[in-house]
């Protein structure tokens, strides 16, 4: 009971916070993220990958070329730590699947003694009144059982975001982190990207499509109003997470 007790204490207090948190916070605008090195934030892990052997390249002096060079002018695209480049991401998926099943069955078993050296007469004595050698045992059952389900799915996400470039694998792959948050009155967006790509997939423009990135984490959310009224209560979330039935 005293147990019961602490954690419905502990849930109250849990929650009486945040609601105190959210009172205070009635007619403010949601506070934007301050900008700052994303690898000095907290949980952030740099990528670790297994890499092949490093590759020794050789320039020769008095060259015009080099190998992170490939034109006479300087070249605009991201190549080391810091750097900024856009990542194009249009999402148009859509997805479809339908099942139907059905099954059924059916079982039968007889059994009879009309002839057990001259005893099947005597089953009166045995058994209930009315028994006869030709219904000593029967058994039947019928089972049938039909489902169907339908899935349908569609997103369309198409947007430009600018990301840096915050670490340089020992294979010359570059890892990327972009955060972008837009406030409109007291609705805030935020879209975020993470994953791996190539030097070679980098474009002219300096940009990168989304399906060249490998290991891609994109996330597409936002804060404010109409973000929590759309959330169910903590009490709801609570009662359905405990609740067996």
């Amino acid at each position: 009971m005293k147990r019961n007790i602490l954690i419905f204490i502990s849930i109250f207090a849990l929650t009486g916070c945040s609601a105190a948190e959210r009172i205070a916070a009635i007619g403010e605008e949601p506070q934007m993220t301050q900008i700052s090195n994303p690898t000095t934030q907290r949980g952030y892990q740099p990528v670790s990958l297994p890499m092949p052997a490093p590759e020794q390249v050789n320039i020769e002096k008095n060259s015009l070329w080099t190998h992170s060079r490939t034109t006479f002018f300087k070249d605009q695209r991201a190549t080391n730590v810091g750097d900024i480049i856009t990542v194009l991401v249009d999402i148009e998926d859509e997805a479809g699947m339908e099942n139907e099943t059905s099954r059924s069955r059916s079982n039968s078993e007889d059994a009879d003694l009309n002839a057990f050296l001259g005893l099947e007469s005597q089953l009166n004595k045995v058994l209930p009144e009315g028994t006869t050698g030709s219904d000593i045992i029967g058994l039947g059952s019928n089972s049938n059982s039909t489902g169907s389900g339908s899935i349908e799915r569609e997103e369309e996400i198409t947007v430009r975001l600018a990301a840096l470039v915050t670490q340089i694998l020992p294979n010359g792959n570059m890892v990327l982190h972009g955060r972008q948050e837009v406030r409109v009155n007291f609705e805030k967006r935020i879209l975020q990207i993470n994953g791996v790509i190539r030097p070679e997939d980098i474009s002219v423009n300096n940009t990168i499509s989304y399906d060249q990135i490998a290991e891609a984490r994109i996330a597409y959310g936002g804060e404010g109003h109409l973000m929590d009224v759309q959330q169910p209560r903590y009490g709801q979330q609570l009662y359905d997470i405990i609740m067996p039935f």
